[in-house]
C-alpha cells in the first residue's frame, strides 16, 4: 500500500467510558505492518486502567494535559511533550490528572492482530487493583 495522509478531524472517534480513540495508523486504516498510532484522549478523571501489550512495545507521550502515568508499579506525573516507553507484557495505566482532557499519542510495534493492537486488561488483579486509589 502506498503512503497516505491522514487528517485527525477525519478520523472517527471510538467513545469509551474513560474517553475517546482515533485510529491514525494501524492495519484496516493504513496497511501499517509494523506501526500502530492511536490519538487518545482521556476524559478528566479517567484513564485507560490497569493493563499490558503481551507482544507489543509501546511509547506513549503526552500531547496536552496531565497525566498519571503507572509503569509497572511506578508512577509519574507527565505533561505535555514528556514520555514513557513501555516493553512487551508490562502492565501500565494512563489517568487524567487535570480538570480539562488530556491527550496522548500512543505509538505501539509491531502491528498484532486484526486491527494493530491487542490489550489484556488486569486492572482486578492484585497487585493492580490496590496501587491506587479509586
Amino acid at each position: 500500500m502506498p503512503g497516505k495522509f491522514v487528517i485527525r478531524s477525519e478520523v472517527p472517534a471510538d467513545a469509551l467510558d474513560w474517553g475517546q480513540l482515533r485510529w491514525l495508523c494501524n492495519p484496516p486504516s493504513t496497511g501499517a505492518a509494523a506501526l500502530t498510532v492511536i490519538d487518545v484522549t482521556l476524559k478528566p478523571g479517567k484513564g485507560h486502567d490497569f493493563h499490558k501489550h503481551p507482544d507489543q512495545e509501546e511509547v506513549i507521550v503526552v500531547v496536552s494535559g496531565r497525566v498519571e502515568q503507572w509503569l509497572d508499579r511506578e508512577q509519574r506525573l507527565l505533561g505535555p511533550g514528556d514520555s514513557v516507553f513501555i516493553p512487551a507484557g508490562m502492565v501500565h495505566a494512563s489517568f487524567n490528572a487535570g480538570d480539562g482532557e488530556a491527550r496522548l499519542a500512543a505509538i505501539l510495534g509491531p502491528c498484532v492482530g486484526e486491527v494493530g493492537y491487542v490489550s489484556v486488561e488486569v486492572a482486578g488483579d492484585a497487585p493492580w487493583n490496590t496501587l491506587r486509589a479509586r
